[in-house]
C-alpha cells in the first residue's frame, strides 16, 4: 500500500536525505513537509529534484498534517521539540517514525500511552544505520563473557545532545548481559574525565568537525581486549533503515523501540 508521507525537519542535513529517498526509492508519496527554516520554498527544489508538485515547507506541524492527511510522519528535528511533534502526530492519528535522539525512558512511556489511546503506531530509532544494529546485537554477545566495557561515540560538532541515543541504547543493552556493575573508588581530577557513567559503563562523547556518526566498544578481559566499532561516513548509510521502518511502520504495534525488533 502506498503511504503518504510527511518528513519533520525536512532542511536539516538528514532531513534532505530522507525527503530524496521517499521521493526516488520509495513507492510511497511525499505530501508535506515540516521545518523552522526556508518557509515557503519548495523542499524539491532545495534538494534538486525539479520533477512533479512542488511541496512547499511550512513551519506549523498541525497545518501541514490537516492539509495533507498523512499516513506516517517521519521525524529529524531536535530534542527540544521532539516530544512536542510526537504528540502532534500521534493525537493526529498518524504513524511516527522518528530518529530524533534525546527521547528519555519518561518519554517513551507517554509515547506508548498515546499509541494506545489514538489507536496508532511509533517506531523510536536510535540509529537508522545497519551497521550499528548489527553492533550493538554483537556486544550483547560479548557481554556474555567480557562484563568490562566502555563506550566511545563520535559525532560531528553540530550534534546537540550527548550521550548519543546509540550508545545509551547500547549501554542498555550490554547491562542485560552482564552482573552488576563492580564498585571501585575512582578520583577524577577534572570532572567528567571518566565520562557519562551508566550503570558502570562509562560512555565519552566526541563531538568534532569532520565526523558524521562513529562508535566503538571495547571490551576488556584478563590479558585481552575486543573492540567492535562502527563507522557512517555519511548520511545515506542511515537509508536503508529508513526504508524498512517505513515498510514495516503499519505492521507494527503500537510503541517499538529499536530498529533491530523488525529486522
Amino acid at each position: 500500500m502506498t503511504k503518504k508521507v510527511v518528513v519533520n525537519g525536512a532542511c536539516g542535513r538528514m532531513g534532505k536525505e530522507v525527503v530524496k529517498t521517499v521521493i526516488n526509492d520509495t513507492k510511497d508519496e511525499l505530501v508535506g513537509v515540516y521545518d523552522k527554516k526556508n518557509v515557503g520554498e519548495n523542499i524539491k527544489s532545495i534538494i534538486g529534484i525539479e520533477q512533479g508538485n512542488k511541496c512547499i515547507i511550512k513551519d506549523d506541524l498541525n497545518q501541514v498534517i490537516k492539509n495533507s492527511d498523512p499516513d506516517v510522519i517521519i521525524d529529524f528535528t531536535t530534542p527540544e521539540i521532539i516530544m512536542e511533534n510526537i504528540k502532534t502526530g500521534l493525537t493526529n492519528c498518524v504513524h511516527m517514525i522518528v530518529g530524533t535522539t534525546g527521547i528519555t525512558d519518561t518519554d517513551l512511556e507517554e509515547i506508548k500511552e498515546l499509541t494506545l489511546k489514538n489507536q496508532v503506531n511509533a517506531l523510536i530509532v536510535p540509529n537508522f544505520a545497519l551497521g550499528a544494529v548489527l553492533l550493538m546485537k554483537f556486544c550483547t554477545e560479548a557481554a556474555k563473557y567480557m562484563e568490562d566495557a566502555e563506550i566511545i561515540e563520535l559525532h560531528h560538532d553540530q550534534k546537540i545532545d550527548a550521550p548519543s541515543g546509540t550508545a545509551i541504547k547500547t549501554a542498555e543493552l550490554i547491562n542485560q548481559n552482564r552482573n552488576q556493575e563492580k564498585k571501585q573508588k575512582q578520583i577524577e581530577k577534572i570532572a567528567g574525565a571518566r565520562g557519562e557513567n551508566k550503570n558502570g559503563i562509562h560512555i565519552h562523547s566526541v563531538r568534532l568537525p569532520g565526523l558524521v556518526a562513529h562508535q566503538e566498544v571495547i571490551f576488556g578481559g584478563e590479558g585481552q581486549a575486543l573492540t567492535i566499532r562502527h563507522d557512517s561516513y555519511n548520511r545515506k548509510s542511515f537509508m536503508p533503515g529508513v526504508k524498512m521502518a517505513l515498510d514495516k511502520i503499519t505492521e507494527i504495534d503500537g510503541l517499538v523501540y529499536g530498529l533491530e525488533k523488525i529486522m
